[in-house]
């Protein structure tokens, strides 16, 4: 990883805001709710903006709208800078930022999302929106980190991402991609989009994503997914990663989060890890959750911290796992540490008050 950066993390990313429910109450029967901002790359990079590094989203915004004005302000406030050109609105019937309606869900009554994405401003992010000598050649960047989302978005972002992909590693930056599989922005595009993924994944450094985004994204062979135990999916997970290295070996980490859903509001949470050689495993633990939410994001926001700070690949998964579990226990999507030792008390299950 370069060591001359301005930004520790930076991602391409759609920007739109997520209203939740107040008290756990469903969408359908509740008038109060909680507004943020949100998106699944900044979520992952807000482990390491929390604890001080410098990272960059670049995106896209409705000039004047309100809506944009709520997201850079919430951005700035999470220590994100953010990159994007400014288009307008073109009428009530224009662009905008997406909605993204979800409650958290309570005991046996699963949580709900519905996206309401029509008319999407970041679905035309494009490349040439942003200096990318500046920002990867002069500034500097650690990490790229990519997720599925963007880049399956639209025929516009799946192009933008791979560019951008190319312009990172051309100035030496590791490449992270999270594979993030959503059935509704493949339909009618699998073949595209597999060849888009295919070529991200090959010049990824790091590879996140659970069996059925291996096999869906990437066409890899497996085990039908959901039904098994989670000791069961660890072995299966080891067994398609062994297929995955061969195809792409410029990878030098592989991941996973592990769940099984007790109730809405427990979990059986681990994760799993190859690098260096070796494989590395949290066996699932019970947590408590507030919010399901941005986990698998603080997954990969708290790996990803791990490989700013040079740390072992062990060290990097036990931090990746509990920032997962502290991004589970907010109304946020994503983590936000107050520092390292909050993540590391998670871990050890301390949860003694601190004085």
């Amino acid at each position: 990883m370069r060591q001359n950066y301005k930004y520790a993390i930076a991602c391409p990313t759609s920007m739109g805001v997520r209203i939740t429910p107040a008290d756990r109450m469903a969408v359908q029967n509740s008038n109060q709710f909680y507004l943020q901002a949100t998106s699944a790359e900044t979520n992952v990079l807000n482990v390491a903006s929390s604890l001080g590094y410098e990272c960059l989203a670049m995106t896209k915004f409705v000039q004047g709208s309100p809506i944009a004005a709520f997201i850079k302000s919430q951005l700035r406030a999470r220590n994100i800078r953010y990159e994007g050109i400014e288009v307008p609105q073109g009428g009530p019937w224009g662009y905008r930022h997406q909605f993204n309606i979800a409650d958290s869900g309570f005991g046996l009554r699963a949580p709900r999302v519905w996206n309401d994405r029509a008319g999407e401003v970041g679905r035309t992010l494009d490349a040439k929106d942003f200096d990318t000598e500046r920002i990867f050649g002069q500034e500097g960047v650690g990490i790229f980190h990519l997720s599925g989302l963007i880049a399956s978005m639209s025929e516009q972002t799946t192009e933008c991402c791979l560019k951008l992909a190319e312009e990172a590693k051309k100035h030496g930056t590791m490449i992270s991609f999270d594979l993030n599989y959503r059935a509704t922005f493949w339909k009618g595009r699998e073949k595209e989009l597999s060849e888009a993924f295919h070529k991200i994944a090959s010049m990824a450094d790091v590879l996140v994503g659970n069996e059925e985004d291996f096999q869906l994204c990437l066409g890899f062979k497996g085990p039908e997914a959901g039904g098994k135990e989670l000791a069961d999916k660890i072995g299966s997970f080891k067994q398609m990663i062994e297929q995955v290295r061969a195809k792409y070996p410029n990878a030098s980490m592989y991941g996973t989060t592990l769940r099984q859903v007790i109730s809405a509001n427990e979990h059986l949470w681990g994760a799993i890890l190859w690098a260096d050689g070796n494989w590395y495993v949290e066996e699932p633990r019970p947590i408590q959750v507030l919010d399901r939410i941005g986990g698998g994001d603080g997954f990969s926001g708290g790996l990803l911290y791990g490989l700013i700070k040079g740390w072992k690949p062990e060290d990097c998964l036990k931090f990746g796992w509990a920032s997962g579990v502290l991004a589970a226990s907010s109304l946020n999507d994503y983590a936000e540490p107050a520092d390292e030792k909050q993540v590391l008390d998670i871990y050890a299950g301390n949860a003694r008050v601190q004085r």
